[in-house]
């Protein structure tokens, strides 16, 4: 009966970590449910070894430790997932060819609540919302394996230099010098696919922005949608290599490549710390609507700078928890039958 009880306590003591150990593994790996096999790894590893844990470290400088050790063991094959933008130069939408890649080349998307835990401290929370956002995490991509447990655990978590030592069995002096070589890496990369500006909770400006999308976007009107897209925007469909920049080549798209994408309907959901939606379709098949991707946008300057759409339903919708099917509400689909 004791150890039974001492079991549920060591279960319950492990699992208390189980979302800040998600969000630091996904930015190890940049894919969501290699984080997920992380972690189960991570608090198997330590549940196999608690007996051994001799409380030297707080508990959780301890699962950091496991949870690193299994992340660089992932990342020793040296793949690097990547947005299309980061592969290929944009594509003319004369040119435009949808050629998938495997799945293990894109940076995937994650649900604010798998990898953002409750923090009490607002600042605290806007750093770790913009840790996960997509440029940033493109950027992690860039850099080394250790750099970037290095740069993750300083910057993003606020480890004091010496724990990061610790944690890596290193000196001081090295994990320093690691992370000066992160920042000048990530420095020169801070202007190739910006993140925007996003602020946390959205402002009335961006609540507005994303009213007028969805409203656009349902309404398939394109004019409309040129309106709120910079200039400069970029439109991605992970698993395809494609990429198009500027309103013209973007709704150029959707209105030919695309066109059956006419008549959809958007869920909100969040996003890798940005304003997203579950983008399902019209199902002529079987009525209602089916799904088709989801978007995560980036905003800037009161505009749409990036339109990145998920395409892979099978893995994502299940993943965010949203349904396979919409039904369709009364009235609706009989226009244009």
């Amino acid at each position: 009966m004791g150890d039974g009880t001492a079991a549920a306590g060591i279960d319950v003591a492990l699992e208390r970590h189980r979302t800040e150990l998600t969000g630091y593994c996904y930015r190890m790996l940049g894919s969501s449910f290699e984080a997920e096999d992380a972690v189960q790894d991570t608090l198997v590893r330590a549940w196999r070894s608690h007996d051994r844990f001799e409380g030297r470290s707080s508990l959780r400088s301890w699962l950091y430790r496991i949870a690193t050790n299994v992340c660089l063991d992932m990342l020793s094959a040296g793949n690097r997932r990547a947005r299309p933008m980061d592969l290929t130069d944009a594509t003319p939408l004369a040119q435009a060819a949808l050629s998938p890649r495997p799945d293990h080349t894109w940076l995937e998307p994650v649900p604010d609540a798998r990898v953002l835990p409750a923090v009490g401290d607002p600042a605290e929370a806007a750093v770790a919302k913009e840790s996960v956002r997509l440029a940033f995490m493109a950027a992690l991509q860039q850099l080394p394996p250790k750099q970037r447990a290095v740069l993750i655990l300083r910057e993003v978590l606020a480890w004091k230099a010496s724990e990061v030592a610790e944690l890596l069995d290193t000196s001081v002096a090295s994990v320093n010098s690691a992370l000066q070589r992160a920042r000048a890496t990530l420095a020169e990369r801070s202007q190739v696919g910006a993140e925007g500006e996003v602020s946390d909770p959205l402002d009335e400006e961006q609540q507005k922005l994303l009213e007028r999308y969805v409203k656009a976007f349902e309404g398939y009107d394109m004019a409309a949608l040129t309106a709120l897209l910079h200039e400069d925007a970029v439109m991605t469909m992970p698993p395809f290599d494609l990429w198009l920049r500027g309103p013209a080549d973007i709704t150029g798209f959707m209105s030919t490549i695309g066109a059956s994408c006419a008549g959809s309907r958007l869920v909100p959901v969040r996003a890798n710390g940005l304003p997203g939606f579950a983008h399902y379709k019209p199902d002529p098949d079987n009525g209602g609507f089916s799904p088709w991707a989801v978007q995560v946008l980036e905003l800037s300057g009161g505009r749409i700078t990036g339109f990145h759409c998920f395409l892979d339903t099978g893995r994502w919708f299940p993943l965010f928890g949203l349904p396979l099917h919409l039904e369709a509400e009364a009235g609706e689909g009989e226009e244009g039958a």
